[in-house]
């Protein structure tokens, strides 16, 4: 059974960090390439990084060196950090595989707001 769980998110002044986590379970992790997504109100969800199983991460335009995406294959968690943010990157954040599956959690809340 697929289960995809976020946690980190949080209230935070614009310019602050967070630290997101996603343990997921059912998917094979240690194989998977893994993706943060985010969704604004109104919005689409977008992909805001990927890492593959060997470590190696892409980002969107948007996030390029404020996020760091990483992985720990020993503890099967994911992590998104995420600094210098921005009133634009308030959102709900899910973590998946990339591409994604049809199950998604219930994603961790993102506010930035002064």
């Amino acid at each position: 059974q697929v289960q995809l769980v976020e946690s980190g998110g949080g209230l935070v002044q614009p310019g602050g960090s967070l630290r997101l986590s996603c343990a997921p379970s059912g998917i094979g992790f240690r194989l998977q390439t893994m993706g943060w997504y985010r969704q604004a109100p109104g919005k689409q969800r977008e992909l805001v990084a990927s890492i593959a199983s060997g470590g190696s991460a892409n980002y969107a335009g948007s996030v390029k060196g404020r996020f760091t995406i990483s992985r720990d294959n020993a503890k099967n968690t994911v992590y998104l950090q995420m600094d210098s943010l921005k009133s634009e990157d308030m959102a709900v954040y899910y973590c998946n595989t990339f591409p994604p599956l049809t199950t998604w959690g219930q994603g961790t809340q993102v506010t930035v707001s002064s």
